[in-house]
């Protein structure tokens, strides 16, 4: 027989005063409303204020099409829009999360509903994702076929 414990008159009020309890609020804070062992990948503030988008966010906006999307609403909004078009074209779902009471350095979260406890959520440095080029066969191998 499994006994659980009722709530208290004082746990009651604090909950209709606050809300419901939350597990990890400082991580929630920091990571913009959600917490680390969800996260895909996520941007501090001043990479998502760069002209270029990251590549990398892309990609996983791809291969992820039921991820969410979280940007801080600390920011200007012209920095956070070309991650909000990205989103749109992925038809993923994006939350613009305002703090007033705690600013974090997180910019952007790319996150699922579950845990996926990614080891290295952050990403240091853009990398270029560009096609394969085809091989083209020098004027030679296209007449001497083997």
């Amino acid at each position: 027989m499994i006994c659980l414990k009722k709530p208290t008159v004082d746990e009651i009020l604090q909950q209709g005063i606050y809300g419901p309890l939350e597990t990890k609020p400082d991580e929630r804070r920091k990571f913009l409303g959600t917490i680390r062992e969800r996260i895909i990948v996520a941007l501090k503030k001043r990479q998502v204020g760069e002209t270029e988008i990251y590549p990398q966010v892309e990609q996983y906006m791809k291969g992820k099409p039921q991820a969410h999307l979280f940007l801080n609403g600390n920011m200007n909004y012209g920095a956070l829009s070309k991650y909000v078009k990205l989103a749109t074209k992925y038809k993923l779902e994006h939350t613009i999360v305002t703090n007033k009471e705690h600013d974090t350095e997180i910019g952007l979260v790319l996150a699922m509903d579950h845990a996926i406890d990614k080891e290295e959520i952050y990403i240091t440095k853009k990398e270029t994702f560009q096609p394969e080029a085809k091989k083209s066969k020098g004027f030679f191998a296209k007449i001497f076929k083997k």
